[in-house]
């Protein structure tokens, strides 16, 4: 995902939106930082964009809540899973892995190219849910694989989530402090390390695209999609669908070219736009798997009326 005024670069899901301003929004500062004179503040605080226009603002706010909708995606499968018990059955490994790969990569990214301290804790933040499902998946799969009951799994379980949990709270703080480093390099080398985390966001949104294809198969080689919740994807489709929203929103503000703004951010835009088409796919999945669902709880239902009856026939005929 990204910070929708942010630089431009790739950020956590997809990368980030950079307005294209004249000089004439800022006068010099102490310290040579910019100040913002029209600019909404709290975006500038946030974001540390200039945002003086209707068109860059409504980009921002549509972008704040893509973000939001990523944010929120993973927490109804976290649940779900703990619900159901049978997560490793119904999620499919490949998918989470991919998604996980696509969050390193866009972490790396966002570490090369120097992104916002905002969109770093983001980044961290997706990760640390994806080592969640994982760690659910592995869990689940042991538990249910094993004949006997093991506490020491639960407790090394609850150990691995605490240390990656103390890693990652102090993973922004140790990056933040080093990006000094990385912004005082000569141009040459500060250019090369920012093609690199370029390459990394295109990386990530092949990783993305790919993350369905996994999962895709596996409702499929099921014919279900009990398990899995559906508002893991459909709130991915509004964070994907409200991003695709906030590039378009901007564009009448831009003052540069609109040609080379798009091409810029067509790879990301066409990621988005693929993980949403297939994001559709799921959904019909879950609409069409939802009478296999209902049949199979009517089956079990019935069960129960069924046996009574044979007991009072199998009486009367003693």
């Amino acid at each position: 995902m990204t910070e929708p005024a942010g630089r431009s670069a790739p950020a956590a899901r997809f990368p980030s939106i950079r307005m294209d301003m004249t000089s004439s929004n800022y006068t010099a500062a102490q310290l040579s930082r910019p100040l913002c004179v029209n600019g909404t503040q709290w975006i500038l605080y946030l974001l540390e964009e200039c945002v003086d226009n209707v068109w860059e603002y409504c980009s921002v706010v549509i972008g704040l809540v893509s973000m939001f909708c990523f944010l929120l995606s993973t927490f109804p499968q976290v649940y779900e899973a703990y619900r159901n018990g049978k997560v490793e059955q119904a999620m499919s490994f490949g998918f989470l892995l991919f998604l996980f790969s696509g969050d390193m990569t866009s972490f790396a990214g966002c570490y090369l190219t120097s992104q916002l301290p905002i969109q770093l804790v983001t980044v961290v933040f997706y990760i640390f849910t994806d080592l969640i499902l994982i760690s659910q998946f592995l869990y689940y799969k042991i538990k249910n694989s094993s004949t006997r009951k093991s506490p020491v799994l639960k407790w090394l379980c609850f150990t691995w989530c605490a240390a990656g949990t103390l890693v990652l709270l102090a993973l922004p703080k140790l990056i933040i402090d080093n990006s000094v480093t990385l912004d005082s390099q000569n141009p040459s080398t500060s250019k090369s390390i920012e093609f690199t985390g370029y390459v990394c966001g295109y990386l990530a949104s092949v990783f993305y695209l790919c993350s369905r294809f996994p999962q895709l198969y596996k409702n499929f080689q099921r014919q279900s999609t009990e398990g899995t919740s559906y508002l893991l994807f459909a709130l991915a489709m509004m964070g994907n669908g409200t991003y695709g929203l906030s590039v378009i929103v901007v564009l009448p503000a831009l003052r540069g070219s609109k040609q080379t703004f798009i091409i810029k951010h067509l790879a990301w835009l066409i990621g988005s736009l693929g993980v949403l088409i297939l994001d559709f796919l799921v959904t019909a999945q879950f609409i069409m798997y939802r009478k296999n669902k209902s049949a199979k709880s009517k089956a079990l239902l019935s069960v129960p009326e069924v046996e009574p009856l044979l007991c009072e026939e199998e009486e009367f005929s003693v």
